[in-house]
């Protein structure tokens, strides 16, 4: 049945955090844009990053050093052309916000002279982290929203999930190019369809993937798996980022503690009130996350311990309260005082530092499709991701993708017929338990197995586990209405058998990826790069 698209328009783009909203007010200019937001605009891993955005601001900082510290912290994986890439572009990128109204934290110097606060996380050699104060993400976010809200050529859609990237070869014609997507409508509960010349995807992370995680519901790997599904390349997918601070509180189980606690000189300490660091790292707790993680797990492994502690109560307390408000008034909420007592902190799965390989210009194997931000691999992290490095691969790559296509929007094109999705034999499930049994199961085998340290073992069983539940999944997909859970659950299962099979396929420790049967580093280490199985046309709701 062949019915106009529900909407229509130039781009879309599925997601709504830094990346995509960036790219929305870059493009809207010269092109009608929709953007996608899976629930509210705010609800995204942007809005709730503490940290900053990385930039050589300081005229005793260089490009050079921001790209040296980048590529020691990616262990040997970075594409050191992107790497340079990136840090030579940061500066305009972040003065496109700055223009925007992003409130950075500013200072005078001993002229007199204003200028940006700059802090230090781990892994970098100077200070050039831009912030504002600690909640540099909310500020970005509720900008960057204020501005989409007021712009004519951008029309936003919140409670709506992605289901599927439409394609010609889904279609069953020759060539092979995005055409716009199905999304599910949460108010209405119905899938609609999306005609567009270029897709973006912008949908962040699959951290949600693991049990605990400091990412919001939303991170369930929705573009990692629509790309592939689509018959684009992933890379990477072994490189998950645990974060190694986040809150051990029955009531915040998500809230992340920033690193710049660490730079501004926080303290690591055992339960006991000893500090640990000096036995891992001679950089302390300001080593790399991967290495500040792993120590806080063998400790707690070691001492059967349920968290360690982070201590910056030797600070002076209105250093504390103006440098981190959030963070104070949050644990203050919960019982904690920072500027008297330490703070239970456990590690968190936080980043996804593989995705979907794309060009400087953002682009996938796809044609007309991108992907921006966590959702993508650039060649930027390499084996682990510099703090706030992040946030500066959302806004560089943004601009780079809404150049590459407002170049094209005067190339004609021709329209496809896109058949309304079919939901003749599918009927309203009754058995939704199943559905919130096997996502349990997943998250808690992902974290037991696939987590900070791994084995060969390990690995083997997840995939067993995540084969079981993909048959499952699919019979159930193939016979019910399509839910939130249902379309979370299916991209998970997705993620996990890809991050399980790039870690199978590394014989060697590096970085993010720590296993047993492997501990040492290859001498020549490649990405691992996982290619999907040939498109077969297919209907549109299989």
């Amino acid at each position: 049945m062949k019915q106009p698209a529900d909407y229509t328009c130039d781009v879309l783009i599925i997601g709504s955090g830094a990346a995509g909203l960036t790219a929305a007010l870059r493009l809207a200019h010269d092109a009608k844009v929709l953007v996608l937001s899976k629930g509210p605009l705010t609800e995204g891993a942007t809005y709730y990053a503490q940290g900053g955005i990385a930039a050589v601001f300081d005229e005793t900082d260089s490009i050079a050093s921001h790209v040296a510290d980048t590529l020691d912290a990616g262990a040997g994986l970075c594409d050191e052309e992107a790497v340079l890439h990136t840090a030579s572009r940061a500066r305009q990128s972040i003065q496109f916000l700055i223009e925007k109204g992003v409130p950075f934290d500013t200072v005078r110097d001993e002229n007199g002279q204003l200028r940006y606060h700059l802090t230090r996380e781990g892994g970098h050699s100077h200070r050039r982290i831009l912030h504002a104060a600690d909640a540099t993400g909310k500020a970005v976010q509720t900008t960057l929203v204020d501005a989409v809200r007021g712009h004519q050529n951008i029309q936003l859609l919140e409670r709506y999930n992605a289901v599927d990237l439409i394609t010609g070869h889904k279609l069953g014609l020759r060539e092979n190019k995005v055409h716009g997507a199905y999304i599910w409508n949460r108010n209405k509960e119905k899938v609609e369809t999306v005609r567009a010349r270029f897709v973006i995807l912008a949908t962040g992370g699959a951290s949600k993937v693991y049990q605990y995680t400091s990412n919001p519901d939303v991170a369930s790997g929705d573009g990692i798996a629509m790309a592939w599904r689509a018959g684009c390349r992933v890379a990477n997918m072994e490189f998950n980022q645990f974060h190694p601070t986040c809150l051990f509180h029955p009531e915040a189980r998500n809230f992340l503690l920033t690193e710049a606690l660490r730079g501004e000189g926080a303290h690591l300490k055992l339960p006991n009130g000893e500090r640990f660091m000096h036995r891992f790292d001679e950089r302390l707790e300001l080593a790399p996350r991967d290495i500040v993680a792993r120590a806080i797990d063998y400790e707690m492994k070691r001492l059967g311990a349920d968290c360690v502690y982070l201590d910056i109560s030797h600070k002076p307390a209105d250093f504390i309260q103006s440098h981190f408000p959030t963070i104070y008034e949050k644990l203050k909420s919960l019982g904690i005082d920072i500027t008297q007592q330490a703070i239970p902190v456990v590690p968190a799965a936080h980043y996804t530092c593989g995705g979907v390989i794309v060009d400087f210009d953002g682009k996938t194997d796809l044609e007309g499709l991108y992907a921006i931000g966590e959702v993508s691999y650039t060649g930027l992290h390499g084996a682990n991701r510099m703090a706030s490095n992040s946030l500066l691969e959302c806004v560089v790559f943004a601009e780079a993708a809404a150049q590459h296509i407002t170049q094209q929007l005067e190339v004609p094109c021709d329209q496809v017929d896109i058949p309304q999705w079919d939901e003749s034999q599918v009927s309203c499930s009754d058995e939704e338990v199943v559905i919130q049994h096997n996502w349990h199961e997943l998250r808690l085998f992902m974290w037991d197995y696939v987590g900070i340290v791994r084995t060969d073992k390990r690995l083997q069983r997840a995939l067993r586990r995540i084969r079981l539940l993909q048959q499952e999944i699919y019979e159930y997909y193939s016979h019910f209405k399509v839910s939130n859970n249902l379309l979370e659950l299916r991209n998970l299962l997705q993620v996990a058998e890809l991050i399980v099979l790039c870690a199978m396929q590394r014989k060697e420790s590096r970085g993010l990826h720590y296993t047993l049967d492997h501990p040492d580093q290859l001498e020549h280490s490649e990405p691992t790069i996982l290619v999907p199985e040939p498109i077969q046309p297919a209907p549109p709701s299989l």
